[in-house]
């Protein structure tokens, strides 16, 4: 493989951005971050471009005209070429509930890519994501509680998984059997997010203590935070060990407490999420989502039950976001990329820009504009 360096870049680090960096790369991963100029076979300069690493999104259900519900192996590639262009390296297709045949469909679709995408300059599928299978139906927004599951001890084998990949799941730990469902989930390996849920407090806190510590799309299908009931919001917010993810579009979340949230909680143990949708990148309109009408008007997704159904960001919108949140590139680039690659366990290989990690990187104007893409050390999105 051709080694490149990347010249006069400000580097987003770990503990901080340090400027006028020159990254080294061969075999697809990261060789050294020096201030020293050195020798590759081919060199790009990126003179007033920050570069992050790349991001990575546990939790998206489609884009640009694809629904992962209903995806075979073209739609995935389309789909990832997008995020690669968008500054997404990694992700997790995301399933709402469907028949377990979908799910058979889809799974064996996604293999497929699989197969080929170390070679490919798309995003790379890491795993996949079941969103409120076990679920509770009054909590379900704008997913579809014909499918919901009720766990009695098998279920989870019915749910097909990769040969190679991480699993989550997002459940509501007080649905029927819910505390047996997480031990099941954690002896097979499947990361439990808790979600779609009012479970009470003492609920909750067996949920943890059974292996269930992150929370799914924060604030939303779950009871919020009142003076008088700490509600699911308030359980979260207060106890330290818990982390959770965040829909950062202004929408799902109103700005002002997106960043109370994220500064109550640390940056250092929110990970950022699109929760994005098939209308992802094609504007506004009417779409069939999930088997009903999904209108989107000036961003903000709402179906027939006047529900928001999903976001219609990508991780880089969230980045943006952030940002002019006023949160540090660094902060941001935690929140994008190192926490959600701790939670999916892949953080020895992703997360960070450190020697021995993959070459999964984007180099971003200061208008956040993305110039430069690699995934795996190859090209995937050049602007420069």
């Amino acid at each position: 493989m051709v080694s490149l360096l990347l010249k006069n870049a400000d580097t987003v680090l770990p503990d901080g951005t340090v400027k006028n960096t020159s990254v080294l790369i061969g075999n697809g991963k990261i060789s050294s971050v020096t201030n020293e100029v050195g020798k590759a076979d081919k060199t790009f300069s990126l003179l007033n471009l920050t570069l992050y690493a790349g991001l990575i999104d546990a939790h998206i259900h489609g884009a640009v005209g694809v629904d992962v519900n209903v995806a075979d192996a073209a739609d995935l590639y389309k789909m990832a070429k997008f995020l690669a262009e968008n500054g997404t390296t990694a992700w997790l297709p995301t399933f709402v509930p469907d028949s377990d045949e979908v799910y058979r469909n889809v799974i064996a679709e996604i293999e497929k890519i699989i197969k080929i995408q170390e070679n490919e300059p798309i995003a790379q599928i890491v795993g996949v994501h079941y969103e409120g299978v076990f679920a509770n139906e009054k909590m379900c927004g704008a997913l579809r509680p014909e499918f919901f599951k009720t766990f009695t001890g098998n279920e989870l084998n019915d749910l097909p998984k990769l040969k190679k990949g991480v699993h989550l799941t997002t459940f509501a730990p007080e649905a029927e059997n819910g505390i047996s469902l997480v031990r099941e989930l954690k002896k097979q390996n499947w990361i439990p997010l808790i979600g779609h849920t009012k479970a009470g407090l003492q609920t909750l806190e067996k949920a943890f203590d059974a292996g269930a510590k992150h929370l799914t799309h924060f604030f939303n299908a779950m009871t919020g935070l009142h003076h008088r009931d700490s509600g699911v919001v308030g359980w979260a917010l207060t106890k330290p060990e818990v982390t959770f993810d965040i829909i950062a579009d202004g929408v799902h979340v109103a700005p002002e407490i997106l960043k109370f949230a994220v500064r109550s909680k640390s940056t250092e143990k929110v990970s950022l999420i699109s929760d994005a949708v098939l209308p992802t990148g094609l504007g506004d309109g009417d779409f069939e989502i999930w088997g009903e009408k999904v209108s989107v008007l000036n961003g903000k997704t709402r179906n027939l039950r006047g529900s928001i159904a999903g976001s219609v960001i990508t991780m880089l919108d969230a980045v943006k976001m952030m940002l002019s949140l006023g949160f540090s590139e660094t902060e941001v680039s935690r929140m994008a990329s190192a926490n959600p690659a701790r939670l999916l366990g892949i953080e020895k290989t992703h997360g960070t820009i450190e020697a021995g990690k993959r070459a999964d990187l984007v180099a971003l104007d200061e208008q956040g504009n993305v110039r430069l893409v690699l995934i795996g050390g190859n090209v995937a999105f050049r602007g420069i």
